[in-house]
């Protein structure tokens, strides 16, 4: 494999508890010749202590934008606004490929950087299938909070738990709500069935085919549902605002746990501004009353079970790194879309 140096920074979202390397993996990752740096976290949910007897550096929060030009910056959500120029590779969930919000921006910053952005999304096989996911974890958690909150068990601001506990605050449900789950056939649309056998509850589940001629009806005819669709193309909405009017409507509680807010490729452009864990609920109706939870980093509510099966996933790939076609696809992507905001920043200067 061609020489590593892994640095695992800190996450500047306070509320992101997980890590795309845990220490049993890093420890691994150290046997094989890589060279792993992991910045100080009091936040992620496994101590930099445990890093540091696997054989890993330690650094300061922050400290990667000091890092060794060939350093790859690995990490999952956002990152801070500085600095303005990213010079590294970077490895993380970007979400700028599909006109989201902060997109062309992120990107800029890669440009002006020289840097490169490898984004976890895009990490694929020859089928085009995401080879390191956190999405059952996000189905299970998506499915979990709205069930508990329509049955009025959901208590905030949320905490980060384990599954034991969950699974308890599932179990003791005793209301049999009609719910639906989305892409039911995904990881994360496995994750929210599992969540909701829990607690007894056996939903309607759809998929593709139910989606291509989607019965608007029967959907409001639930009481929950649990949107578990990412798409990567435009395609019609599942419920649109004349849906939410309906005086008819039996939709009480919706879970987004894809959270696509501003992008075109939204399958429920009910909602701009995404929910978090001190206000997890957002009431989008009040006659009849529909609730939206809408949170884009669920998987960190059980962050040691969602970072050992996201690890496990991506250490076989980071012991290939860059000698196989899933980091080169990556990369192509990023150029592609560098390319993309290249003519339409070029579009905007000759008009």
């Amino acid at each position: 494999m061609t020489e590593l140096h892994l640095w695992l920074r800190h996450e500047s979202r306070t509320t992101e508890r997980r890590t795309p390397v845990v220490p049993s993996d890093a420890r691994r990752l150290v046997e094989r010749g890589v060279t792993v740096t992991v910045e100080d976290s009091p936040q992620r949910i496994f101590p930099v202590e445990a890093y540091e007897e696997a054989g890993c550096r330690v650094a300061a929060p922050g400290s990667w934008v000091s890092a060794p030009p060939d350093a790859v910056i690995a990490g999952l959500k956002e990152l801070p606004d500085e600095p303005a120029e990213l010079r590294h590779r970077h490895v993380f969930f970007g979400h700028a490929y599909k006109g989201q919000p902060g997109a062309a921006a992120l990107l800029g910053r890669f440009l002006a950087g020289g840097g490169a952005l490898l984004d976890l999304e895009y990490l694929v096989d020859d089928e085009g299938r995401r080879l390191a996911a956190f999405g059952y974890w996000a189905g299970y958690l998506g499915a979990a909070l709205a069930l508990l909150h329509h049955e009025g068990r959901l208590s905030a601001p949320l905490r980060p738990t384990s599954k034991e506990e969950l699974d308890a605050e599932l179990a003791a449900v005793t209301g049999q709500s009609s719910a639906l789950v989305i892409g039911a056939l995904g990881r994360s649309g496995r994750g929210a069935r599992a969540a909701l056998a829990v607690a007894g509850n056996e939903p309607t589940c759809w998929d593709l085919a139910e989606t291509r001629a989607l019965d608007r009806a029967a959907l409001l005819e639930h009481e929950v549902m649990v949107n578990t669709v990412l798409t990567t193309r435009p395609i019609p909405p599942f419920l649109t605002d004349k849906d939410l009017d309906e005086p008819g409507r039996r939709l009480r509680t919706l879970c987004d746990v894809t959270c696509d807010v501003g992008s075109p490729m939204n399958v429920l452009p009910v909602y701009d501004t995404t929910t978090d864990w001190a206000r997890p609920v957002r009431r989008l109706r009040e006659q009849p009353v529909l609730d939206l939870i809408a949170i884009d980093n669920l998987p960190s509510l059980l962050p040691r079970e969602a970072s050992v099966d996201f690890s496990a996933a991506l250490l076989p790939l980071l012991l290939d790194f860059e000698t196989g076609g899933p980091w080169g696809r990556c990369l192509a992507r990023f150029h592609q879309a560098s390319r993309e905001l290249g003519a339409k920043e070029g579009e905007f200067r000759h008009v």
